[in-house]
């Protein structure tokens, strides 16, 4: 019974460990801006995209098409601004992408949706790329 506590409380002490030490991607200095969609992005991407924005989040597990790993230079710089508010905006099929992506113009404004974008950008260093 004893070393059934010890367990328990062991695996608490990890749990509380790990939680503390993890910080999002965009832990830092950053402006209000980028803090702000930081957040509206662990509200609604991170399930899919991860936590670290590289396309491995809790929800991805049995998915046959996985998401976009938005912390990958090469390959986010692919992708015009504009494809990535037509993307957020009405969903990956919209773009020729999984269908599983749903629209967010139904939760995020306007602003938010270009304002993620930009965020993205931001994410994958595409605006630092020479």
């Amino acid at each position: 019974m004893m070393l059934r506590y010890a367990l328990a409380a062991l695996g608490l002490a990890i749990l509380g460990a790990g939680i503390t030490l993890h910080q999002p991607a965009t832990a830092g200095t950053e402006s209000p801006k980028i803090q702000a969609t930081a957040h509206l992005y662990d509200t609604y991407c991170a399930q899919c995209h991860g936590v670290q924005r590289n396309g491995k989040g809790v929800n991805t597990i049995g998915l046959s098409v996985q998401p976009r790993d938005h912390s990958d230079t090469v390959a986010m710089s692919s992708l015009p601004r504009e494809q990535m508010i037509k993307a957020i905006t009405d969903g990956g099929a919209s773009v020729n992408k999984s269908a599983l992506m749903p629209s967010w113009s139904g939760v995020l404004t306007k602003d938010q949706i270009e304002d993620m974008a930009d965020y993205l950008i931001y994410v994958c260093k595409c605006d630092q790329k020479k």
